[in-house]
């Protein structure tokens, strides 16, 4: 068993796990399925290409500060159907889109596969293609790669025991925690069962503590 750990840093980020028609939210912590997207954008793996191997990966996110919540306003115009199926000509769409803004999270993935593991971080230091923080007006500000990210440890052990990663972090007891549990916790619907052009997504279980409940 083995933990990566990675970095998820930058001015804005946005992690959506049930945005509909205009409205684009954001959680309060990275998503499972925007994690396991920057890691495929990583590996140069295409959108229509299996996620399996990655999917069984348990996610676990460590809040090195949490950020602010912010809104953003975005129109798009010449919509050419409206909610009722009506066509309508020269409508313009309001969409409000939400970021966390200057967060910083530890974001750890735990599996047996320690080959596959390597190959994520290695790509995350040369990605394929660009990486964003959930969406493509969010890229990173620090390296996702971290030196030395692959530990042979237990995901809540590793997120425990990695140095800070920013100056003014909480302090280390206090510190909030998401883990990806079997049967405990709320529910997040962000778990990849398809290919992600599918864009099938379904539930899996999020436990929250603190480093120092671990």
């Amino acid at each position: 068993m083995a933990t990566l750990l990675l970095r998820l840093q930058g001015p804005l980020q946005s992690w959506g796990t049930s945005s509909r028609f205009d409205e684009r939210e954001t959680r309060l912590e990275p998503s499972k399925s925007g994690v396991l997207g920057l890691a495929c954008a990583a590996l140069g793996r295409d959108r229509y290409e299996s996620v399996d191997d990655l999917a069984v990966l348990r996610m676990g996110v460590r809040v090195d500060r949490e950020g602010v919540l912010m809104r953003d306003f975005q129109t798009a115009t010449g919509v050419a159907v409206a909610a009722d199926g009506r066509a309508q000509r020269d409508r313009t769409v309001v969409s409000p889109r939400f970021y966390l803004a200057d967060a910083v999270f530890l974001v750890g993935l735990q599996g047996d596969d320690l080959a596959l593991l390597d190959r994520i971080q290695a790509a995350c230091l040369r990605p394929a293609w660009p990486l964003y923080l959930g969406r493509k007006s969010c890229p990173p500000s620090e390296p996702v790669f971290l030196p030395g990210g692959v530990v042979c440890q237990e995901l809540g052990v590793a997120l425990r025991s990695w140095p800070d990663l920013v100056s003014q972090a909480p302090a280390s007891g206090d510190r909030q925690v998401f883990l990806e549990d079997d049967a405990v916790g709320s529910i997040r619907l962000d778990q990849p069962v398809a290919p992600f052009a599918a864009r099938r997504f379904g539930p899996r279980f999020v436990r929250t503590a603190t480093i120092a409940e671990l």
